[in-house]
């Protein structure tokens, strides 16, 4: 919550600061501001290269809960054990039972943090090129219709721009879909968006 709070104040405040720097106060520079919006989410989605990347981290995944599963039915294993033969155990050797479940708790927790944390790194750096590629057509697009500014709609699930005068302010979204090689249109934008957001949830 934090970062995406952050980063939307960021966004708007390099907005305001465009705003700042074309003539001080006048009101013709600031109007002659050209500004685009994009929903790079729907861009992304549909993007060849986006399923097989969400193939890739589902495998990955996968693989991932195989090895906490082992080490959890290891420990399942070793609890039940130790509570058949608790009564029959002196107290040193209760103790070192104990001690040795407490440490392979310990063990799956740590194991679970490092795959989520590797998991986030997998997915950054699968996710990279596409994003790469998407801004290159942003970019490229932006340049083509000499648009200053080209704002996003949304971080994850959370709106950024919550209004839009589309007489002012051109949605760019489709346009840098079929700069990308992408047949994206209007409808298909639309549900690609709402999924996107589901996604996110």
């Amino acid at each position: 919550m934090f970062k995406r709070i952050s980063a939307g104040c960021l966004l708007f405040a390099a907005v305001l600061l465009a705003f700042a720097t074309t003539g001080g106060s006048s009101d013709a520079h600031a109007q002659a501001l050209s500004i685009g919006f994009t929903d790079h989410e729907v861009v992304l989605i549909n993007m060849p290269q986006y399923q097989e990347v969400q193939q890739q981290l589902q495998t990955d995944f996968d693989a991932s809960q195989e090895a906490l599963e082992a080490l959890y039915t290891d420990y399942q294993d070793k609890l039940e054990r130790y509570q058949r033969q608790q009564s029959l155990l002196s107290e040193d050797r209760r103790q070192e039972r104990e001690q040795e479940l407490v440490q392979l708790q310990q063990q799956i927790q740590q194991e679970a943090q490092d795959q989520d944390q590797q998991l986030a790194a997998r997915q950054a750096e699968l996710m990279q090129p596409l994003l790469e590629q998407i801004q290159d057509a942003i970019n490229e697009v932006a340049g083509a219709n000499g648009l200053d500014i080209v704002l996003r709609t949304r971080v994850g699930t959370e709106p950024l721009l919550l209004f839009v005068n589309p007489e002012t302010v051109r949605d760019i979204t489709l346009d840098v879909a079929r700069t990308l090689g992408l047949d994206v249109d209007g409808e298909a934008a639309e549900s690609a968006g709402e999924a996107a957001a589901s996604d996110a949830n």
